[in-house]
């Protein structure tokens, strides 16, 4: 089984498959930034077919509303429901109605301009789809039109209706269809507008969600199987900056004009009313304001120095989860993600691809599941032992040597922080006896709240598409180990109940001088190398994303369509689009990243291929031309998806529309306009969808979840430090006041 998770009318992200398993278990997060019209959310649990399509197994819909009745969040199991087809529904239809009254009769008189997004009912990827309006007893059709999601019928009916016909408590219904030549027709969709509406809007006009049939969701008694699910529903009312700014003047006062550490600040204050589970979500918002501040190093100066002069216990530093500790995490996180791949990625493929049976503690040694080591017969528990330590050290030293030789990689910014820590650390405790109390500070965050966790689950760090296996995962937990005993310097070996790691006690130990070293030349920098471009999480000159894609061949003759995509490999940063024949092809040909003007999925009826995207881009001459890409999976997909739209989240000539097809044959498949410059016949989606730690900066929307914060313990401060906050509660009720122009934000995190 995997799980597809459907946002109509795309699929944003799907599980990795766990094969050969009815009790699956996935562990994975997501956090997705909905559009605006979002109402429902559906996880279809799959089984996974190497030929054929997959089958469906059981679904699960929540609707915006069940999930935003549990502030905290959903958690619990829910039964999988049978799919019905006519409940399958999605897209929209253009529609004008009108009532017009005569002497004797009345009429209701549709115009049917046009529909999009529908469902695909053949096999083809497509539909034949027709629209059909209703009213007590009287009904009328418009034509098909054939292999198409996207119809344009502009066509008028009309019913009339004999007086006494007209009841006030009815509805007018207009069904769309996918007409099929063998069999019954499919449902598409329906609209109802009460007839009372006509009698008080006689004309009325736009575009209307198509709505599924209505029928009760048959769970089967939970038959099919369950699914646990976490979802929480995060949805904010966003003011224009100006209203924002008295709350970002008190944030940043305390960070560029520092008074005593003991004074309260907004920060501090903040420290005090957030509960521990949304610490790490509001640590990640203030390292994304003072990022776009350009003032993130100052920022996490002033928490750590009050951190660390509240601590008389050198063995408790940054030991909790204080908002100096998270907040120190989520900007590795930020700015540190691509080094991080850069150093271990090598390893980790080499660990997985290797597949080799560890194991240390003899208790859980698997004598079944280990390969035969000697050519003597089965290998013997010390064997294996012995094989495992041998294989943990080579790995462990690939690890220690690509991260000593990784000090140019680091990102300056980082090693800034990372000094100005050390600086802090060693004037608090400046005894002889304290000499490594600077280096576990710096060691602390960079290998045990950073390296480590990313070798113990890789794929929540994105150095892996899918979890590990129970053999992988082993080998990780043994290294990650070893790993945070380096971090700590060898201090505490031998003090644990794990005894049986002894054998790697040795290559620890001779890790720790290298570390000290490495250390030592990471923050050996100018302190004006951290500099950060305001509004930038990353570098203009970084790669955000790479990897191999297939890339249609639009030039030149093509018999076959699906055969003309070609093999290359794209890199994407802040300024550019580019791509060569293999990972070190210095020719490359590249795209400006303000030319693009849409990023779109393209129909699987288009290719007759899955998981294609189309970059859109624009010329100075104002000429659009569409690089149709595939991606291996709807993960990938969503993934360049959202990577380039959050590099040109800021274009200036982005596309209101697009096709979600291809011109063939002097026609578009997606609407069969026969203008290859015809306006799109869909919306662009402009918004990224899937949210990591590369989303780009939304000052507004960082500094409304903070505002948030301190409003939820508004009473609590007004209590404590009424005399000292008088100037944040006249700014928050300014905020509670200050409501025109709002715009909404709404994201959703779910495991």
């Amino acid at each position: 089984p995997h799980c597809l998770v459907q946002l109509i009318p795309a699929s944003p992200c799907r599980t990795a498959t766990v094969w050969k398993n009815l009790n699956p278990f996935w562990g994975e997060e997501y956090t997705l930034h909905l559009p605006m019209g979002f109402h429902t959310l559906s996880f279809y649990v799959m089984d996974e077919d190497t030929i054929g399509h997959d089958d469906v197994i059981g679904k699960i819909s929540l609707s915006k509303e069940a999930i935003a009745a549990h502030p905290k969040g959903l958690d619990s199991w829910q039964n999988l429901t049978r799919v019905d087809p006519d409940e399958e529904v999605q897209g929209e239809i253009h529609l004008g109605l009108e009532l017009q009254k005569e002497a004797q009769r009345t009429c209701i008189r549709c115009h049917v301009i046009q529909a999009r997004d529908l469902a695909p009912r053949d096999i083809s990827g497509t539909s034949d789809p027709f629209t059909r309006i209703l009213y007590n007893n009287h009904s009328a059709e418009t034509s098909i039109i054939k292999k198409t999601r996207f119809p344009h019928w502009g066509e008028t009916l009309e019913l009339w209706l004999d007086q006494g016909e007209e009841e006030v408590g009815g509805a007018v219904t207009l069904e769309v269809w996918d007409w099929d030549m063998v069999g019954k027709n499919d449902f598409l969709g329906k609209v109802e507008i009460p007839f009372s509406s006509l009698l008080r809007s006689p004309l009325m006009q736009g575009w209307f969600r198509l709505l599924p049939l209505g029928n009760a969701e048959d769970d089967a008694g939970g038959k099919l199987g369950g699914l646990r699910l976490k979802v929480r529903l995060a949805e904010e009312r966003i003011l224009p900056s100006l209203f924002y700014q008295p709350l970002i003047d008190l944030l940043v006062e305390p960070v560029i004009s520092p008074a005593e550490v003991e004074d309260p600040s907004t920060l501090t204050l903040l420290e005090e009313v957030t509960m521990v589970e949304s610490r790490q979500d509001v640590a990640m918002t203030l390292v994304k304001i003072y990022l776009g501040q350009g003032l993130v190093v100052p920022f996490l100066d002033y928490l750590n120095t009050r951190e660390v002069n509240h601590t008389s216990d050198p063995n408790t530093l940054f030991r909790s989860n204080s908002l100096a500790s998270k907040a120190m995490e989520q900007f590795m996180k930020a700015v540190g993600m691509l080094y991080l791949h850069e150093v271990l990625k090598p390893i980790i493929n080499r660990i997985f691809e290797e597949k080799k049976y560890i194991e240390l503690d003899p208790c859980k040694i698997d004598m079944n599941r280990c390969r035969r080591i000697s050519f003597k017969g089965s290998a013997s528990e010390v064997e294996v032992r012995e094989s495992s330590v041998g294989l943990l050290q080579a790995y462990l030293s690939s690890i220690m040597e690509a991260i000593a030789g990784s000090v140019a990689q680091c990102p300056p910014v980082m090693r800034v922080v990372f000094k100005q820590l050390h600086k802090r650390v060693e004037e608090q405790f400046p005894d002889s006896h304290h000499e490594d109390v600077k280096y576990l500070a710096i060691s602390g965050f960079f290998f045990l709240r950073f390296f480590a966790p990313a070798i113990l689950t890789p794929k929540l760090f994105h150095l892996r598409d899918h979890h590990a296996d129970t053999r992988i995962s082993r080998t990780l937990l043994l290294l990650a180990k070893a790993l945070q005993s380096v971090g700590n310097l060898g201090l505490q070996l031998g003090h644990g109940k794990e005894q049986w790691m002894a054998p790697l006690h040795p290559i620890i130990l001779r890790s720790v001088a290298s570390v000290k070293d490495f250390l030592d030349k990471l923050i050996d920098v100018d302190h004006d190398s951290g500099k950060v471009p305001q509004r930038a999480v990353f570098l203009p000159s970084v790669t955000v994303k790479e990897g191999f894609l297939q890339k249609y061949k639009a030039e030149g003759p093509q018999l076959l369509k699906r055969f003309a995509f070609k093999k290359r490999y794209f890199w994407l940063s802040s300024e550019t689009l580019s791509y060569g024949k293999t990972p070190d092809w210095q020719l490359r040909s590249s795209i400006p990243v303000p030319c693009i003007c849409a990023v779109e999925r393209v129909d699987e009826n288009a290719f007759q291929l899955q998981n294609v995207m189309q970059v859109v881009t624009q010329d100075n001459e104002g000429q659009l031309r569409t690089m149709y890409l595939q991606c291996k999976n709807v993960n990938e997909l969503n993934q360049w998806l959202s990577a380039i739209r959050k590099a040109s989240i800021y274009n200036e000539r982005m596309l209101p529309s697009f096709h979600p097809g291809a011109s063939r044959s002097a026609k578009w498949t997606c609407c069969l306009q026969a203008d290859r410059a015809a306006p799109g016949c869909s919306r662009t989606h402009s918004a990224v969808t899937l949210g990591d730690w590369s989303d780009p900066l939304d000052p507004d929307a960082e500094a409304q979840i903070i505002y948030k914060q301190l409003l939820q313990g508004r009473e609590k401060l007004r209590s404590v430090y009424l005399s000292q906050t008088m100037s944040m509660t006249t700014t928050l009720s300014l905020l509670s006041s200050s409501c025109s122009s709002p715009h909404s934000f709404t994201s959703l995190v779910f495991s």
